[in-house]
């Protein structure tokens, strides 16, 4: 369970963590073997499981007898529960046997078998009682034992702090999510109970709890397609976390509800007289928004929640997929479609087996409404994901075998993780490559892969197989040839390139790869090399950046930086991918002796900062605070407050502070006249001017729609300019902005990224240095 603490938004009560822990090793240790006791087996809380759970099975192959073992394996698994917490209590007061139980329901309500409601009703057992999984596995088998220990966290004696112990548990989850999905819907569900009780928490403990649900529980959720849990799992954490904005968010829902409701009822009246008409039997319904996810919508998109609730939408669910196609004809026949917003889940599912019809259409008085359509099965997936597939066909608790080769995508992104002994480097990759906003690109044959943001073609080409990731010699997305750091997007086709007599990796990739699937892959291949192979890789990888910077560095000096034993572990390591050489000549700059007092002897003074009524010069320089000397941004990256800075001593006119990733700096060879200086207190009355390069699809109202999101952000804008472009279609700006932080930088940056048909938004940098930016 996430915490013995149960959670209850209405009631308040939860068990904390000492209420369960001090009872533990106090209760009275269970007979071994387990015996059910007969007053809970037929208790009415036993009744109620089994009678909801035969509500939805499906006769099995096994017949009555089959059924009849299923009921008596969650009776014995109630029973089992009951008398292992029977001394526990919630904070509430209320037995702690009330969590299992609801958290069995909870899977009742997404029709799993018997199996994982047993398990479910289990759950806690192993981390808070003293059952041991040797009693488990004697009385209910291997299978319920395994689910239950998949989901029991690490204790403290396991893990020398709680934060090891945190992600120790996360790496046990994937792994065994892996084995058996089912594991990690009952974590699934047990997270959800939690949260739906979480009001008598502390604080500190509340936030700490909806943070880690909305990190890995949600997007777990997502990723599996089980919507219905993933949405209130989302909402929940919200509330918590951010409870002004929930609030002002829910009020203004219910002020709209009534003008929305009498929309969308007019929509789906239309929409039921042309299916009628046409013979086609459809459930036509409204698709209720979810708070969180227009609070996340309009943080995107830099809008009110007027532009984003204005959206209605309705779901079409019809029997078969001729018939999803008939409706698709028949919607765009009555309304106008909206240009580009038509995507076919059906024709290309999502890796999670997501599809639908999803196409938006625009209403009388120009209002546009989302339309999805599927079939009542994919209705069932979409909302359930994984879930869905549990059925009652060949026996009680078996899933069919279509459903094992979907499943080889999840496992896919597991199986190799395995050999990552770091619980930290398991979960970290996990998060990364899975749970992570996603971008979804196309096979030429049309699969769909989703990758997270940023990833490139040679990612791509590691997800399908690390064969055709190690024989990668170039890429196309859309046609077009990409070089292999390109940052693919949503949509685009990307083919591989191959040799047929592959080299293998370039050592580059490891510069750029966004997944830790394509990082691994490509370390691994060269830590398969000879020592001696990669000792020269790299010494040649070393010199080549050390050279590119100017830099002559004695092997001692290199060794004793990077804290290696000798040179050639220094060389092994960057040959073999462990780090870049690009990482061990940043550290090696970063250890470089400062400019001194004496180097500046010749530079006019000026009066000390704080006797300066128009103070620009906001930059301390280390070494010299005794001396004043006058100090400017450079005209070539125009750095802002906050981002790591670095200072050129020019000979007469003082110090020019470059952004320490400037090119003029890193191909700058006299590596004597760099300063290390860093930000002051004082900011420009009128901020850092930043100019931006933004390119997007050209349509009328691109400029006022930029304008207002810049103005929004109470941001003045220096100067535009229309950059002349010969790609037809597309329009390219150069803004120059008046900056206040690197903070506020980034969050401009990614608020005009996710303008409609904004294809990128980003900082704009000299490509040569010049006299005057040094």
């Amino acid at each position: 369970m996430d915490s013995p603490a149960t959670l209850a938004v209405s009631s308040g009560d939860v068990a904390t963590d000492s209420s369960v822990r001090s009872t533990r090793r106090t209760s009275a240790a269970l007979q071994s073997p387990l015996r059910p006791n007969p007053e809970f087996t037929h208790s009415p809380v036993a009744d109620e499981l089994v009678a909801r759970l035969k509500l939805y099975q499906r006769q099995p192959n096994g017949g009555a007898d089959q059924i009849a073992r299923s009921e008596e394996l969650v009776r014995n698994a109630y029973a089992v529960a009951c008398e292992a917490h029977s001394k526990q209590k919630r904070d509430s007061g209320e037995p702690y046997i009330d969590h299992p139980v609801a958290v069995a329901h909870i899977l009742i309500d997404l029709q799993l078998d018997a199996a994982s409601v047993a398990a479910a009703l289990l759950h806690d057992v192993l981390e808070d009682t003293l059952v041991s999984k040797e009693q488990l596995t004697a009385l209910f088998g291997t299978e319920i034992a395994n689910l239950v220990d998949g989901v029991t966290k690490l204790s403290a004696l396991e893990a020398r702090t709680r934060e090891e112990a945190q992600v120790g548990t996360y790496r046990k989850m994937f792994i065994a999510m892996a084995d058996d999905p089912r594991v990690v819907l009952v974590k699934l569900a047990d997270r959800l109970h939690n949260m739906r009780t979480i009001g008598s928490l502390s604080e500190e403990r509340q936030k700490r709890l909806a943070r880690e649900t909305l990190e890995i529980y949600a997007p777990l959720a997502h990723r599996l397609g089980i919507w219905q849990i993933k949405w209130e799992l989302e909402d929940r954490a919200f509330a918590v976390l951010n409870p002004e904005k929930y609030q002002e968010i829910s009020r203004q829902l219910a002020l709209r509800r009534d003008a929305r409701e009498r929309l969308v009822h007019r929509v789906i009246q239309r929409l039921r007289q042309v299916l009628e008409k046409e013979g086609i039997k459809a459930d036509i319904t409204g698709r209720p928004k979810h708070i969180y996810s227009i609070y996340r919508k309009m943080e995107r998109k830099g809008v009110s929640l007027d532009q984003i609730y204005d959206q209605l939408a309705v779901r079409v669910i019809v029997d078969t997929v001729a018939d999803c196609y008939r409706v698709l004809g028949l919607v765009h026949a009555t309304w106008p479609p909206v240009p580009g917003e038509f995507d076919d889940y059906i024709a290309m599912p999502k890796e999670s087996m997501y599809q639908s019809l999803h196409t938006t259409v625009l209403i009388p008085g120009g209002q546009p409404c989302e339309i999805q359509i599927r079939t009542h099965e994919m209705h069932e997936v979409a909302e359930r994901g994984i879930a869905a597939h549990w059925r009652y066909k060949e026996g009680f608790g078996r899933i069919d075998a279509s459903f094992e080769s979907k499943l080889a995508w999840l496992r896919g992104l597991i199986e190799w993780r395995r050999d990552l002994t770091d619980a930290r480097e398991f979960v970290d990759s996990f998060k990364t490559d899975v749970l992570e906003e996603q971008v979804y690109v196309f096979t030429p044959k049309g699969k769909i892969i989703d990758l997270p943001v940023g990833a490139t073609p040679v990612d791509f080409a590691y997800r399908i197989h690390s064969d055709v990731g190690h024989s990668c010699v170039g890429a196309k997305v859309n046609n077009r040839i990409v070089p292999l750091d390109y940052q693919l997007r949503n949509g685009e086709i990307v083919h591989i390139m191959t040799s047929k007599t592959p080299r293998g990796p370039s050592r580059d990739w490891l510069n750029f790869v966004k997944t830790s699937g394509a990082r691994n892959h490509i370390r691994r291949y060269f830590k398969r090399l000879d020592r001696a192979e990669n000792i020269a890789a790299g010494r040649e990888l070393l010199e080549k950046e050390l050279k590119r910077l100017g830099l002559s560095v004695p092997f001692e000096e290199i060794v004793a930086i990077t804290g290696l034993k000798s040179i050639d572990d220094v060389f092994a390591q960057i040959g073999s991918g462990d780090i870049t050489a690009r990482q061990v000549a940043q550290k090696i700059l970063s250890h470089r002796t400062p400019v001194g007092a004496d180097d500046l002897a010749d530079i006019p003074q000026v009066a000390p900062i704080s006797e300066r009524p128009n103070d620009t010069s906001i930059i301390r320089v280390r070494g010299i605070e005794n001396t004043q000397v006058p100090t400017r941004l450079a005209r070539c990256c125009n750095p802002v407050a906050g981002e790591p800075i670095v200072g050129f001593v020019t000979r007469g006119k003082g110090i020019t502070v470059h952004r320490a990733d400037c090119r003029t700096i890193l191909n700058e060879r006299d590596r004597a006249r760099l300063v290390e200086v860093a930000w002051g207190t004082g900011v420009p009355k009128q901020g850092y001017p930043v100019p931006i390069r933004i390119e997007a699809w050209d349509r009328v109202g691109l400029w006022r729609d930029v304008s207002g999101i810049i103005a929004d952000a109470g941001i003045n804008i220096d100067a535009v300019e229309q950059v002349p472009t010969r790609r037809p279609g597309r329009a390219v700006l150069t803004v120059t902005l008046r900056i206040q932080s690197i903070a506020q930088l980034t969050a401009i940056l990614d608020k005009l990224n996710r303008l409609s048909d904004v294809i990128e938004a980003r900082r704009e940098q000299s490509t040569a240095p010049t006299a005057e930016t040094l």
